[in-house]
């Protein structure tokens, strides 16, 4: 295995980061404080459209998709530096076109979309213009398991129909969102996974009712947001299904690979932050007549954060070089593995900081720290909680020792 990059890696990757030092981190701070002190939130501020032109201008742009047709033609182990890098930021996946859940679903259209349904959306996916979320989880059931689901996708004739609530679809908040991905059941009594079907939903439809904005720890995370959203009788015609009735795990064991190389390798790169905010201020308050740096086990949290980050970037570019020359099911395990270590990396880390820092580790006036732990403990439930990718691991792991 080869963790070096190509010379086109290479390229962006030095291009993202003298973005991200020249025109990001420079406006962060001042951008979330715009933003806090509007009356209506969800919104898109003046200086995000101006940055996502710079990046397009300068070809920083759809970086994800590893084809040169619509990305950049990146492998998925040069984007996984390039994904890192964002991380550091809440506001730079967007600014590159490079955030989920749009990520995802673009690849959807691109691997299993009609020529229809490309046409209708991607343009506007591609450039920008839209937004799109994934409605997927349900609260009445335990989503951890998605043959639970309850939500149906019923085909009539030349229509579906779609019923259900879903919950935790992210981005659904967002001012441009237009476009949502729908999984539902459309055969109950089919293998049980080819009993789901995914469905092109443009938000609009009547019968979509976005409920409630669902917060994380107090948090709405404007203006992309997570929704709980019911669909009473949604009704589209049967073309809006994807790739054909009963093929959404399918669908959904494609799209998933790729996306979570994208969400672990954000991660290191929010852990990343969140070190160097640890360190630095541990480098310059005293205590007891020392630096914090230096007092106690401080020392070791410091070493063991360094060697959690490098052990887990390790990991997570080996899955993005299965990814690249073995394809999804070559890299099954690896996927699994990255998704239950990363985040929890991540979130240890985190809460190293804010012990670090007292009071103002918990304060989100001064530091982004609780922001970031919000983010490392949901992404330990999304895209399946840890258990379930340790169980995939051991169950991958057991398989090599059948006779």
């Amino acid at each position: 295995m080869d963790f070096n990059i190509s010379e086109k890696g290479q390229d962006y990757l030095k291009r993202v980061k003298q973005f991200m030092r020249d025109e990001i981190f420079p406006i962060e701070e001042q951008y979330h404080k715009e933003l806090a002190s509007q009356e209506n939130r969800w919104v898109v501020l003046p200086i995000i459209k101006e940055l996502k032109e710079k990046a397009k201008a300068q070809g920083l742009w759809n970086m994800f998709f590893p084809d040169d047709k619509y990305g950049c033609g990146l492998l998925n182990s040069d984007y996984a530096l390039i994904a890192e890098e964002t991380g550091r930021s809440f506001i730079a996946p967007e600014i590159f076109n490079c955030n989920a859940p749009d990520t995802g679903n673009m690849e959807v259209l691109i691997h299993y979309g009609s020529e229809e349904q490309k046409a209708e959306w991607l343009p506007k996916l591609l450039s920008g213009e839209i937004r799109s979320a994934f409605c997927m989880t349900e609260p009445a059931v335990a989503s951890s398991d998605a043959t639970n689901m309850e939500a149906t996708a019923t085909v009539e004739g030349d229509e579906v129909v779609l019923n259900g609530r879903k919950w935790w679809s992210t981005g659904i908040g967002h001012p441009d969102c237009k476009v949502g991905i729908f999984m539902g059941v459309t055969d109950p009594d089919a293998q049980k996974h080819r009993r789901h079907s995914m469905v092109l939903v443009p938000l609009d439809t009547p019968g979509i009712t976005v409920e409630r904005m669902l917060p994380v720890f107090g948090a709405y995370d404007e203006p992309y947001g997570h929704g709980q959203v019911l669909f009473d009788n949604v009704r589209l015609p049967k073309s809006a299904i994807i790739a054909g009735p009963g093929r959404g795990f399918e669908i959904a064991q494609g799209r998933l690979g790729p996306g979570r190389v994208h969400h672990c390798m954000r991660a290191i790169g929010a852990a990343e932050r969140a070190l160097e905010i640890m360190i630095k201020r541990a480098m310059t308050r005293e205590a007891f007549g020392r630096p914090i740096a230096k007092l106690g086990g401080n020392p070791d949290i410091i070493a063991n954060a360094r060697m959690n980050i490098e052990q887990a970037r390790l990991l997570t570019l080996k899955c993005a070089w299965a990814l690249d020359t073995k394809g999804i099911m070559g890299a099954l395990q690896e996927v699994s593995m990255i998704k239950a270590v990363v985040p929890k990396m991540l979130q240890q880390i985190v809460d190293d900081a804010i012990q670090i820092h007292g009071g103002a580790g918990v304060s989100d006036d001064d530091f982004p720290l609780t922001a970031l732990f919000g983010y490392a403990r949901v992404l330990r439930l999304a895209d399946g909680p840890d258990e379930v990718h340790r169980a995939m691991v051991a169950r991958l792991e057991l398989r090599k020792y059948k006779s």
